[in-house]
């Protein structure tokens, strides 16, 4: 299967993330969001990332206009899901509503079409039970910031095949990002290990082990992390945070991973990082 035409749900960080990389790879793209201006803010988005590049010398003028000129933007699904070989989602972390777009798509869709999901922890098989198409619905995790990160969790469901899982596989690698397959487990790999150190981190603030500087500075200097703990989850944001570690204590109903009630404070004030301008630091 050779995907040549690509639509990205969801005009985010993320889904804009996941627009540039595909159309650098050749594909022809089209960037769906509910509101002009979250489309044209995604858009802007990908001319940042690559007018960056060309001052770096890492891409040509020329190249960067070809890039852009096989983006499109819109605001409608039924134009985005028009002869498109593969679907990506990129909305919100919630299971209600990627059911309700996996719907629509599996109703607007071409019989061809691959429905994949850029979930961090939510299970593809249960997404992929309120479609038509179970066998052609898969995971593809993209790490955050996307145009940098090489890392693509291709995540399986229990129908998903494997003439499925080989085309994205193979996108993927033309995206320049390396494809790990990982089973449907809640969290995946990812954020099934990530996550929980991050809520532990939390711990060690909310027991008063040490201060949140402190904790990102062992991190950093003793387990050689280029990032501390609670940095990137400002960088997350602490209300994905949160809702992952639900998603592991749901799924798993360990006590391991019940989410730290110092996180649930901060995101019930609206402390939810560098998104609000705080979280355990200030961006203000």
């Amino acid at each position: 299967m050779n995907i040549r035409k690509v639509s990205v749900i969801g005009a985010g960080q993320m889904g804009s993330g996941i627009a540039q990389v595909a159309a650098q790879a050749g594909c022809e793209v089209t960037l769906l969001d509910t509101k002009v201006e979250f489309v044209e803010k995604g858009l802007a988005n990908i001319q940042k990332n690559l007018t960056r590049s060309v001052e770096k010398g890492k891409l040509s003028e020329q190249d960067k206009q070809s890039i852009l000129d096989r983006i499109t933007t819109t605001t409608e699904m039924k134009q985005a899901c028009e002869e498109v070989d593969l679907m990506i989602e990129a909305v919100i972390e919630n299971m209600e509503v990627k059911t309700e777009v996996f719907r629509q798509l599996d109703q607007y869709c071409p019989a061809h079409t691959i429905l994949a999901s850029n979930t961090s922890s939510l299970p593809i098989t249960e997404i992929a039970a309120v479609t038509k198409r179970p066998e052609q619905v898969i995971g593809m995790h993209f790490m955050n910031p996307v145009p940098v990160m090489k890392l693509v969790e291709v995540i399986r469901g229990l129908a998903t095949s494997d003439k499925v899982y080989q085309a994205v596989e193979q996108l993927a690698r033309e995206m320049g990002k390396n494809p790990v397959e990982v089973n449907d487990y809640p969290g995946f790999v990812a954020n099934r290990v990530l996550m929980p150190m991050i809520n532990e981190a939390i711990y060690a603030v909310y027991e008063g082990v040490a201060t949140p500087q402190a904790v990102d500075d062992v991190m950093k200097m003793g387990m050689n992390h280029p990032m501390g703990p609670l940095t990137l989850a400002d960088f997350i944001g602490l209300d994905t945070c949160l809702y992952i570690m639900e998603t592991l204590y749901e799924g798993f109903g360990d006590s391991k991973y019940r989410p730290c009630p110092l996180l649930r404070k901060y995101v019930k004030a609206g402390w939810l990082g560098r998104k609000s301008g705080r979280g355990f630091y200030s961006y203000e």
